[in-house]
């Protein structure tokens, strides 16, 4: 399903539950609005306290290859 939004006077748009809930967007959060070529990308800033242990249980081991150092 495709999601659209109409833009107010005021320059406003709501953004749809469905997109919310998914998001995970509360009322009141802060958002970063980007703009690429003809795109807006809304991006929620998240507080540093909510992102403590958020890559908890992530491996660090790869491979390297064998010209990745000089």
């Amino acid at each position: 399903m495709i999601n659209t939004v109409t833009v107010s006077p005021k320059f406003q748009v709501v953004i749809p539950l469905s997109i919310r809930k998914s998001a995970g967007i509360q009322a009141g959060e802060k958002m970063q609005v980007l703009c690429f070529d003809d795109r807006i990308e809304l991006i929620p800033i998240k507080s540093i306290k909510s992102m403590r242990g958020f890559i908890k249980g992530k491996k660090n081991v790869f491979q390297r290859e064998k010209r990745d150092r000089i």
